[in-house]
């Protein structure tokens, strides 16, 4: 068969080489002057490729329709896409969390592979071409528009990604012409993305990193999401790999608050009980001058104040109600959130195809009988950690190898 792949990053590669190995012809439509423009700038430039924890624990990581993912992960799993990098000379490293990166730390190496492959199979790559209609007659596609002309396959698989990024080509516009053609979507919205606080508190406290903290997000009494780790204060909120997982949880719709846990390892008696061996250490100082061995200095302010304390209070006239209002507040400081920052800036969107109109075990379309779906462009998305790549790579290989 002629299959047109339609979409150069990492799932849309890996359908292609997949189909290519089953003996069709494959070319690759991409909308930029290159491909894999996002695949170069993901983890920060290093490529966080997949994960090393084993591929029955990947199911926890995904947010949206992990079922759907079964067959895909068993197809190709992290061990299989490590062991084929790794066939073709790439070196790999696990670093925390089990993130698996090029021992060099530069992505430019997987783009070489990826592109070698390519070239191998004689998979042929169209670049500038941004599909702008799709043609159908019934429940078939019969051809595409671009601003290069129009084409046609027999079987179209599309693996164009989802809104984060624009300027890698991942700008969302598939999704309104899929629709259009009669496939069920869902709006994408922006996941793994800083939240946007009301009020000036967390602003107050930009450039602010915590380490080792308790982050639970929550609607009303229901909890979100609940971990500890690492976070950061930002111009307008919160930030950080807490921050970005949790946001995975978020619903715009909903009213949500974030709750940072100061000192997770002590419950409120033992905190107390060390605040009571600081206080006797600073007894004759202003109580803004007697915390920094417990917090941070640009912390201290935000705390007393929302504790109700004046900052120049002596130590020694703080009373036992003041105290235990002090341990709630660094048990529990509280920041309503406003929402997220824009789709652009998420590392991944949630959204996409419907996958109850996609065959699982093979990426097919349900609604159309010679069209697969794969990649971010599916309404299925994961935490951090190198599990949405493993998505990628792993959709990508079924619908291809599948035809």
């Amino acid at each position: 068969m002629d299959i047109i792949v339609v979409g150069g990053g990492p799932a849309g590669i890996f359908s292609a080489l997949s189909a290519r190995e089953g003996g069709h012809t494959v070319c690759i439509l991409e909308a930029k002057e290159r491909p894999m423009r996002k695949l170069r700038i993901t983890g920060k430039g290093r490529c966080n490729l997949t994960n090393a924890r084993p591929i029955e624990e990947f199911f926890d990581c995904v947010v949206r329709h992990r079922h759907f993912l079964y067959s895909a992960f068993y197809d190709l799993d992290n061990e299989a896409l490590m062991q084929w990098f790794r066939s073709r000379g790439l070196a790999l490293k696990t670093e925390r969390g089990g993130r698996v990166f090029p021992s060099s730390d530069q992505s430019a190496d997987v783009l070489s592979i990826l592109q070698r492959a390519l070239d191998a199979q004689g998979v042929r790559i169209q670049t500038q071409s941004k599909v702008t209609k799709i043609t159908c007659r019934g429940n078939r596609i019969t051809e595409l528009t671009t601003p290069q002309g129009r084409v046609s396959a027999d079987h179209y698989i599309f693996a164009t990604g989802g809104a984060s990024y624009p300027l890698t080509g991942s700008d969302g516009h598939m999704l309104p012409l899929l629709e259009s053609i009669g496939m069920p979507i869902t709006p994408f919205a922006p996941s793994l993305i800083p939240l946007v606080c009301k009020g000036e508190d967390a602003a107050k406290l930009a450039g602010v990193s915590l380490k080792n903290v308790g982050f639970r997000l929550a609607q009303g009494h229901r909890t979100l999401f609940e971990e500890q780790g690492e976070l950061l204060f930002t111009h307008d909120g919160l930030s950080g790999p807490l921050v970005l997982s949790a946001s995975a949880f978020y619903e715009a719709k909903a009213t949500v608050s974030a709750h940072i846990d100061l000192k997770p390892a002590l419950d409120e008696k033992t905190l107390d009980a060390r605040i009571l061996r600081d206080f006797a250490k600073y007894a004759n100082r202003d109580l803004a001058n007697g915390l920094g061995d417990l917090l941070i200095a640009r912390l201290i302010p935000l705390v007393l104040e929302r504790s109700g304390i004046p900052s120049d209070l002596k130590i020694h006239s703080v009373t036992r109600p003041m105290r235990q209002a002090l341990v709630r507040t660094v048990k529990e400081l509280t920041f309503p959130v406003q929402g997220t920052r824009p789709l652009a800036e998420a590392i991944v969107s949630r959204g996409g195809v419907d996958v109850s109109s996609i065959d699982a075990s093979t990426m097919r379309s349900k609604v159309l009988e010679n069209a697969s779906v794969c990649g971010e462009l599916l309404d299925v998305d994961a935490l951090t950690g190198g599990y949405n790549l493993q998505i990628a790579f792993s959709t990508g290989h079924l619908a291809g190898g599948s035809l």
